[in-house]
């Protein structure tokens, strides 16, 4: 079975890992300190996750979740996630991250931050315009109506079929986005961050979101 390393273990990636093994994944999940930190999540979620350090959650994954504070970055491992497609959780809050120009300036996205950090790995954009909560709780089968609907971005098509794969897994349509230059369309203070919209709604949200906020 796949193996999903996640590197953060805060709202997101915790959520994520609870409805991964729930599907029959395996976890590698790790966090800024230690696994020694990590034993009643892992306890929590069973035989099928363990707790290891971000190196080693890197290396395990079959494809990895990135999941820690955008300040934090600079700290992702690069070698051990060459050639692995990274999904990126990430939103930009400049009062924990500090003041970042090139977003404020709408130069660059999030998504490409990383991507640029990682220049061997494909990085795709994922569960960053949803409540933690609400990733074990809102999917729904496919074909239902309303489903509600979560965005992706890559620059390369393997990256966004994958995430377009999970979110279904978990219960969500896809509406992707296209290149990582357009991800700012579901970051942080637009209208469809945070939203409970369907394919539709979200599309039109993305179409309506201002550069600079």
């Amino acid at each position: 079975m796949t193996t999903i390393g996640i590197i953060g273990a805060g709202h997101i990636g915790s959520q994520v890992a609870r409805k991964a093994v729930q599907l029959g994944y395996d976890v590698v999940i790790s966090n800024s300190r230690g696994p020694e930190t990590l034993t009643d999540l892992v306890t929590e979620l069973g035989p099928k996750a363990r707790a290891a350090t971000s190196v080693d959650a890197a290396g395990a994954g079959d494809f990895v979740v990135v999941t820690v504070p955008l300040k934090n970055v600079k700290d992702v491992p690069v070698e051990p996630l060459a050639g692995k497609i990274v999904i990126d959780t990430n939103n930009y809050y400049f009062e924990r991250d500090g003041r970042i120009a090139a977003l404020d300036n709408g130069e660059t996205t999030t998504a490409q931050m990383l991507q640029a950090h990682l220049p061997s790995s494909i990085v795709a954009k994922g569960f960053n315009h949803i409540t933690a909560a609400d990733i074990t709780t809102e999917g729904t089968p496919a074909g239902t109506e309303n489903r509600r609907a979560l965005a992706t971005a890559s620059d390369s098509t393997e990256g966004s079929d994958l995430v377009t794969r999970l979110y279904d897994e978990f219960g969500f349509d896809t509406v992707n986005i296209g290149q990582l230059a357009e991800s700012w369309r579901v970051e942080r203070d637009r209208p469809a961050y945070g939203a409970v919209q369907n394919a539709t709604e979200l599309r039109d949200n993305l179409a309506k979101a201002p550069r600079t906020v």
